[in-house]
């Protein structure tokens, strides 16, 4: 039941951060997970042809794809990709998704996440301004699946912001929930950690929160403090900044019986468009 939460420091150069992540996921598998998460962007931050990246990868011509299946077979690991960008399934041809893809341990695709909410904003940074939907294409639907450490929801970064995501999730059936991100500093510093906590507190999730931790061309600072929180909300691993592999185990009596003293999901009074009711409340 042990998995990995990977932090990295992603540079433009594609190879360079596949042989990074490779040494990563290996450090991952040497420590015991069967489960490893890799940050947002782990492939490329910092670049504008997420098109043809993902049009490279989509027609079989591009490195990622054939890098993350070769790792899953070689560790016997099931590994969340980050983010990397595909075309989206409906139209092909169109802006890639920021697209987050669950490799099971024969490196076979067996779930796929496209992020629902996309970062455009303004900071108070060397940036300043943030429009990832001039790059990406908005995904459209939620995504649970199953793992050998409990049933996995799937979200990216600015997801986090949005609690009826993981509600709907929750009510999904997950038990863990990852979060691969690239925080900016300013953001991270002021929220980063609440966010977290607060959906592991309120889902009564482990929440697995993968992250960019450095300093990035363009200029660009990520926050980092990659970190496992338990469905208490407690702080299992974190790091600050650089490279690391953080490992925990999941506590499934511990997390049934924090579910059963406190049944929060059962006791919602407002529900989100589409969610179904507990029986209880249906006239």
């Amino acid at each position: 039941m042990t998995f990995a939460v990977i932090q990295m420091v992603s540079q433009p150069d594609v190879a360079a951060n596949l042989s990074a992540a490779r040494a990563l996921l290996e450090q991952a598998a040497e420590a015991g997970a069967r489960l490893a998460v890799l940050p947002e962007n782990f492939a490329s931050l910092g670049r504008r042809d997420a098109a043809a990246i993902g049009q490279a990868e989509a027609l079989g011509g591009g490195p990622i794809l054939p890098a993350l299946k070769q790792a899953a077979r070689d560790l016997k690991l099931w590994i969340v990709a980050g983010t990397l960008p595909l075309p989206p399934l409906q139209t092909p041809h169109g802006k890639p998704c920021a697209c987050s893809l669950l490799f099971d341990e024969h490196g076979d695709v067996v779930a796929r996440y496209d992020k629902l909410h996309l970062f455009d904003v303004d900071v108070n940074d060397h940036r300043g301004r943030y429009r990832e939907s001039d790059d990406y294409a908005h995904g459209q639907t939620t995504v649970v699946a199953d793992t050998p450490v409990g049933r996995l929801g799937l979200t990216v970064c600015y997801d986090l912001r949005f609690p009826e995501l993981y509600t709907r999730l929750r009510e999904q059936g997950a038990e863990l929930i990852t979060a691969p991100s690239a925080f900016t500093a300013v953001t991270g510093a002021a929220h980063w950690e609440v966010l977290i906590r607060a959906r592991a507190i309120e889902t009564q999730c482990y929440v697995l929160a993968a992250a960019q931790g450095g300093e990035h061309p363009g200029p660009r600072e990520t926050w980092g403090q990659a970190a496992i929180i338990d469905p208490w909300g407690r702080v299992l691993a974190e790091q600050a900044k650089g490279p690391a592999v953080l490992c925990a185990a999941r506590d499934a009596k511990e997390q049934a019986s924090i579910r059963a003293r406190m049944p929060v999901l059962s006791h919602r009074r407002l529900f989100t468009q589409g969610a179904p009711r507990p029986a209880a409340d249906v006239e």
